[in-house]
């Protein structure tokens, strides 16, 4: 099935891809510390939204979104074609590790990525959808490896994560000479558990900034929600 979706600045489509356009992608890619200049690589890129975000956030920003799956590459070439930043963004067909290894180090000055995050468990019976969920296609661990070897010194990853495998990326992360800069604990409501983690890697040590966020409150959108999302959203 064939879904359009308008945002301020841009439209997308995701015919065909493993993992819807979601709020999670939304808060990420308003979230994420992003250069105005430079290189920025969105991991795994989907239908192209974190690419597309940040082309609109960012001045003259290269944007290289990596993604292996056909039907997504073929949707996220198509939307950036159609977008005011077509000539900042490309969609390259590719294995991030495979990718990763004709890339010089330290190139790279921020990191997108909406990861896997299954490590058990049964598989999404479409293999689109078993992909952008489950991590046999990229482990934590190769991630961790990959974002140290790009990265600038001064360069961050950011990442969106459910609460729990956020927590198991961060433990590991120092073993990768990285560390954790700034946290944001998601929830949905006031009284609801978080239930995701936005997180920003640098290879700095430093302490790091935490903080909450609650999408909804009462009947609508938090004020805070709304702050972070308004350039995106139609009705903010």
């Amino acid at each position: 099935m064939s879904r359009s979706f308008s945002f301020k600045q841009f439209t997308i489509n995701d015919h065909g891809c493993g993992m819807p356009i979601s709020t999670d992608g939304v808060l990420l890619g308003a979230w994420a510390r992003l250069p105005q200049h430079g290189h920025i690589v969105d991991i795994g890129t989907g239908s192209g939204l974190l690419a597309l975000m940040a082309a609109q956030r960012t001045s003259t920003a290269v944007i290289t979104a990596i993604e292996l799956d056909v039907a997504a590459i073929t949707a996220a070439t198509a939307n950036f074609a159609t977008s005011p930043w077509s000539s900042r963004l490309q969609c390259i067909d590719s294995d991030i590790n495979h990718w990763c290894q004709a890339i010089a180090a330290e190139s790279i000055d921020s990191i997108i990525c909406n990861p896997p995050y299954f490590n058990t468990g049964q598989q999404a019976q479409r293999q689109h959808r078993a992909t952008a969920r489950h991590t046999d296609t990229l482990s934590h661990q190769q991630l961790l490896a990959t974002i140290r070897h790009l990265l600038t010194t001064d360069g961050c990853a950011s990442l969106i994560l459910p609460t729990y495998e956020g927590q198991q990326l961060l433990t590991q992360a120092a073993a990768y000479g990285l560390y954790c800069q700034r946290r944001c604990d998601v929830r949905s409501t006031p009284h609801k558990p978080f239930m995701r983690t936005l997180i920003e890697l640098t290879k700095n040590s430093a302490i790091t900034e935490q903080h909450q966020l609650c999408i909804h409150t009462e009947n609508s959108y938090s004020s805070d929600f709304i702050a972070l999302t308004k350039d995106f959203y139609l009705k903010m």
